[in-house]
């Protein structure tokens, strides 16, 4: 094995002579990951441009995917918070106030970044594998020096969770009024749910609890909470996923019912 040479400032990166030295199928896992990635990517794309079916109006369901929805074009009862936007085109989404942050936040989320240096940047694919780039800067230069960012988005996230969980609450009105609830409901909790575990299990939020401090003995409460955010962390890469698929579920389900396609199935009222 040999140090391939590398321009100036550059770490210098292994040359394997073999396209591999593995003799496993190591390329199935990123190959997993990757499409559901793209598949991911390529649905939430296609769906927050449609500017259609997105709230039902009946059972109180707004996809996350929309949710807040703040310009005058949106479909009546689905702008809780006002409409401060003006009517927009077609090409700029309902959403156009939360989906950057909450994208921002998976694209520079450190589970998402290792899962999509893998399997769609091909850096590193696997352990004794040949590496596609010659060169490598870490994230210090353009693009990926926007990875730095991530705690910022967490932030910004954590807005938009609770906004989330605010349509879910609301998501409890019954279709004459007072209390009710239907499938609708429980899956916008589960989904929740899913996107609470994967915030709070965030590096960031593990940082922003307890990561600067010196003494843990002073700060009992605090040692508390990053005590269960560290539990939650080892679980991260699960909730991930996990949320990934709640919210296409959640998206899908109210597009189905708003569209007319199906009716949404009522425990009560």
């Amino acid at each position: 094995m040999t140090i391939s040479a590398t321009r100036p400032g550059a770490k210098p990166r292994a040359a394997i002579a073999a396209k591999t030295l593995r003799t496993d199928r190591w390329w199935l896992p990123p190959l997993t990951i990757g499409a559901i990635l793209v598949f991911f990517i390529v649905y939430s794309t296609v769906r927050i441009f449609m500017g259609k079916w997105y709230y039902a109006p009946e059972s109180h369901l707004l996809t996350p995917l929309y949710s807040p929805c703040l310009a005058e074009n949106c479909v009546p009862g689905s702008a809780d918070f006002g409409t401060p936007l003006p009517a927009l085109p077609f090409f700029i989404p309902l959403g156009i106030i939360a989906f950057p942050f909450v994208a921002g936040f998976r694209v520079t989320c450190y589970y998402y970044r290792k899962s999509g240096y893998r399997s769609l940047w091909g850096s590193p694919q696997a352990c004794a594998v040949a590496e596609p780039h010659q060169r490598y800067s870490g994230e210090t230069r353009f693009p990926l020096i926007f990875m730095n960012s991530h705690r910022y988005f967490f932030y910004a996230a954590s807005l938009v969770l609770l906004i989330n969980m605010y349509d879910a609450v609301k998501a409890f009105e019954g279709v004459n009024g007072g209390f009710g609830m239907g499938l609708g409901t429980l899956i916008m909790v589960i989904n929740v749910l899913a996107l609470a575990g994967y915030s709070l299990s965030c590096h960031a939020c593990r940082h922003v609890v307890g990561g600067r401090l010196k003494h843990f003995s002073k700060h009992p409460v605090r040692y508390r909470f990053w005590t269960l955010v560290s539990k939650l962390n080892v679980r991260h890469g699960t909730f991930a996923m996990t949320s990934l698929f709640t919210v296409i579920l959640t998206d899908a389900y109210i597009m189905a019912v708003s569209a007319g396609w199906i009716t949404d199935l009522r425990f009560f009222n």
